[in-house]
């Protein structure tokens, strides 16, 4: 089976793909982790947002991740979040082949990213480091992490 990489900015992704991105994250943080909250956040469509995903041969979208541009005190910055993979195809490298994608686009630039805990070695092999207290998210432990 293949496994294609796909990549859009907010703006010139369709609204069915845009669907299939947001009903994985939905799948996984929503529903398997059990945790409500307001997974669409206003950010999926704003202009700076980039969103990176594997589709298998039929085109549906087994890992997806969100880039986004921000300008903390005035300089330019990525953050990269809802990283996730559907169950059934985690253990693949799916995951680190879209963030290898993603901070390819980073550059030199500092990239930020809130680490589910029990995830930070796997974000710390992609040159990530703790940048600061570990804090529950939807009571779920996260770490801040920095790629400078």
């Amino acid at each position: 089976m293949t496994v294609a990489l796909r990549r859009s900015w907010a703006k010139d992704l369709d609204a069915a793909t845009l669907y299939e991105l947001l009903k994985l994250r939905v799948e996984v943080f929503v529903v398997e982790q059990a945790t409500p909250y307001p997974e669409l956040d206003g950010r999926d469509l704003l202009r700076e947002t980039r969103h990176f995903w594997l589709e298998n041969d039929e085109g549906e979208v087994i890992s997806t991740l969100r880039l986004m541009e921000e300008y903390p005190a005035g300089q330019k910055a990525f953050r990269i979040g809802r990283v996730c993979t559907k169950r059934g195809d985690r253990g693949q490298g799916h995951a680190a082949r879209l963030l290898q994608a993603a901070l390819a686009e980073v550059g030199d630039y500092p990239c930020h990213i809130n680490a589910q805990t029990y995830l930070a070695d796997m974000y710390g092999g992609h040159g990530f480091v703790r940048d600061g207290d570990e804090f529950l998210d939807d009571g779920i432990p996260h770490v801040p992490m920095v790629k400078p």
